[in-house]
């Protein structure tokens, strides 16, 4: 597998350095990508970058994956406004943890000769002392060099302080440290980092007194919609890559909800499908758009490789249960742990047995004893009953409908649906 030509016919590739091509042909390469632990998580706007080291090491090179935790305690100005909130220590090793987990679901971490590997730039700013930096790596850049980057211009005019300023140089150094000490001869990233990048490799070059440069530097583009509006945000903030900040039904329902336009790109960039498989989805796509085929095809690919075969069967199911058209024998097959993940986000109420044992019947049910929080009076859920709009654990009930032969899930819930609507009721 080629590796350019895999991120040209991807649409991921935005820029690379004269020679990269050549270097990664001619030999097995070490490359890094890095990523601040600024969160508990990586999101998927960070899918795009793990992807070019996934497709990295598939064509046979190695993959690095830099955990920045000297760096993070910084954090990097590109493409923001304001600086960023100190993270303590403490905060910073939790988050490294995290992600290093994550990583590790798609990168392939052996004893192979291009096995991925990890690194923490803390591990050698550690040992470095203020004085020491600006001998080390300091003398080698002017103050014009850095001005010039466009991270460092867009805030010129907002303020940028000293220490964000100085972001591209320590970045530069994680790149000479990983050339002197690990062989890595390419650093890759989102196009938005191309400045910090390239100060690496400059950095390296004047460091080793060489003309040619012996360091490389490639870029993704940032993944945007159609509309050009950012990609990578649902109605609640980022989607997460941590199944306890974004569940895996949340995670495969947001794939399951991108556009048609979107999806030609979202398949190529976040998928390991081939061209032709690809192919194939889009033109049985583009016969029956309503089948949402493409969509299924990548909320199926994603969730498996993030979630786990096991956390896609459940979004599947969840989806068939709160839209789609399960029957009670589907919801007989969720288990009990199962049930706050498929309803989380679903309107749900608790009744003792004292609330049942008040309740005469099925409207007592839907507006008494759940404090009138499914229907706001018995009026209302009697004349809801008899336009036949209730269901109860998808099997449609009427005011005759008698209380003792309700069949409590895992003995526990019932599920009422109002047209699309549903609502949980979990006896106490």
């Amino acid at each position: 597998m080629d590796f350019i030509e895999e991120l040209r016919w991807r649409g991921m590739l935005q820029d690379m350095m004269p020679g990269t091509d050549e270097q990664l042909r001619k030999e097995s390469t070490a490359g890094y990508i890095g990523f601040d632990p600024t969160a508990a998580s990586l999101h998927i706007g960070n899918l795009a970058t793990i992807m070019l080291l996934v497709h990295f090491q598939r064509a046979g090179h190695k993959p690095f994956a830099l955990v920045g935790g000297a760096t993070g305690m910084i954090g990097d100005p590109s493409g923001r406004s304001t600086e960023r909130d100190f993270l303590s220590e403490e905060t910073l090793r939790h988050n490294q943890e995290g992600i290093r987990a994550q990583l590790a679901r798609f990168l392939t971490f052996d004893d192979s000769a291009n096995s991925a590997e990890m690194v923490n730039n803390y591990d050698w700013f550690k040992g470095i002392s203020f004085l020491g930096f600006l001998r080390e790596a300091g003398t080698h850049l002017t103050v014009n060099y850095m001005v010039a980057k466009d991270s460092v211009k867009k805030r010129l005019e907002t303020g940028l302080s000293f220490t964000e300023f100085s972001y591209q140089l320590l970045q530069g150094y994680d790149f000479y440290w990983l050339y002197k000490n690990k062989g890595v001869r390419l650093q890759m990233g989102g196009s938005d980092q191309w400045g910090n990048i390239t100060t690496g490799t400059e950095l390296i070059r004047r460091k080793e007194g060489r003309e040619e440069y012996q360091a490389f530097a490639l870029t993704t583009p940032l993944i945007t919609k159609a509309d050009g509006t950012k990609f990578g945000k649902s109605a609640g903030g980022n989607v997460w890559l941590d199944p306890a900040m974004t569940s895996p039904y949340q995670f495969y329902q947001f794939w399951l909800n991108a556009t048609d336009a979107d999806c030609p790109r979202l398949i190529r960039v976040f998928t390991l499908l081939s061209r032709a498989e690809i192919e194939e989805l889009e033109r049985q796509h583009n016969e029956a758009p309503h089948l949402r085929i493409l969509q299924k095809a990548i909320a199926q690919d994603v969730t498996i490789r993030v979630h786990s075969q096991a956390g896609y069967d459940l979004a599947v199911k969840a989806s068939d249960v709160l839209y789609g058209k399960a029957t009670i024998d589907t919801l007989r097959t969720i288990q009990a742990d199962e049930f706050d993940i498929i309803f989380e986000g679903v309107p749900q109420t608790e009744v003792t047995q004292a609330d049942l044992a008040g309740s005469k019947d099925i409207i007592d049910l839907l507006s008494v004893a759940t404090q009138g929080e499914i229907y706001a009076s018995k009026g209302e859920a009697r004349r809801a009953l008899a336009q036949n709009a209730v269901s109860i654990n998808k099997q449609k009930v009427n005011d005759a409908t008698i209380l003792t032969e309700l069949e409590w899930l895992q003995e526990r819930y019932l599920i009422v649906s109002k047209g699309k609507k549903n609502h949980l009721i979990k006896r106490a």
